[in-house]
């Protein structure tokens, strides 16, 4: 089935200030930061744990959109330090922070018999601990300001079952866990906290991490034929940070139309 055309923006995050975490290279993350810089956003701010593609990443997006005020900063989200040093940056550079995109995680493929502890601890720690670490050191600020908006980045593998994905598959049942938890604690105070849940958006990074056979097969089994374009969660991700979605929170959207 053919792609659809790619979305203009209309100014959904106008005026708002955006920090994004793993947002280089060619995934959600990126796709993301470029769509919300399409949105009208006055500010980003874009960290990942690779510095060289991190900078070529906010050019990219200044180039495209105009947007003057992309901001970048390394963080690796299993470092306590590192991420309160972000969240420090980003508001000082932006004036504060509207929204919050939590979209690193880590993948792979092994069968539970064969997984290492340190492989289990490693993709929970990046994918699950990680999103709470920031999600942590970020509400005090919206709080502070009784607004915000939070976006985690879940998966359909949090609620149906696939062949070694046991660690990455409980990772993601727990953002989507925290999501609703967080976000019933962060409603008195005027935040939302929503997460998307993709299937299968095909990117330089997931066909690296997983046989060919494995992405076409997942592929065919969607209703349209095909993989989601990392663009098309991006764009639900933008829906959520934006006051479109502002009675929505503790829910998880599947951007998907994959049969469990």
């Amino acid at each position: 089935m053919n792609i659809p055309n790619y979305v203009p923006g209309h100014g959904l995050l106008r005026g708002k200030s955006v920090l994004i975490t793993a947002a280089a290279g060619a995934g959600i993350g990126f796709s993301a930061a470029l769509r919300a810089a399409e949105e009208g956003c006055r500010a980003l701010l874009i960290s990942d744990i690779h510095e060289g593609r991190l900078a070529e990443a906010a050019q990219k997006i200044r180039e495209s959109t105009g947007l003057e005020q992309v901001y970048c900063q390394v963080c690796n989200v299993t470092d306590e330090a590192q991420v309160q040093a972000l969240v420090t940056a980003a508001e000082r550079m932006m004036g504060g922070v509207d929204v919050l995109i939590n979209n690193a995680g880590l993948g792979g493929s092994r069968l539970l018999v064969e997984m290492a502890d340190e492989e289990w601890q490693r993709v929970l720690d990046v994918t699950l601990t990680g999103t709470m670490r920031m999600t942590r050191a970020m509400l005090p600020k919206m709080i502070e300001r009784q607004r915000g908006v939070i976006v985690n980045n879940a998966s359909v593998l949090g609620w149906r079952a696939q062949k070694e994905q046991s660690h990455y598959a409980a990772a993601k049942a727990g953002v989507m866990a925290l999501t609703r938890c967080a976000a019933v604690e962060a409603a008195e105070h005027g935040i939302r906290i929503n997460a998307v849940s993709p299937s299968i958006a095909l990117h330089d990074f997931l066909r690296k991490s997983a046989p060919q056979e494995v992405l076409e097969k997942l592929a065919a089994n969607e209703a349209f034929g095909r993989a989601a374009e990392v663009w098309e969660v991006a764009n639900v991700m933008m829906f959520l940070a934006s006051d479109y979605s502002s009675y929505m929170t503790g829910e998880v959207l599947s951007v998907s139309s994959q049969r469990a």
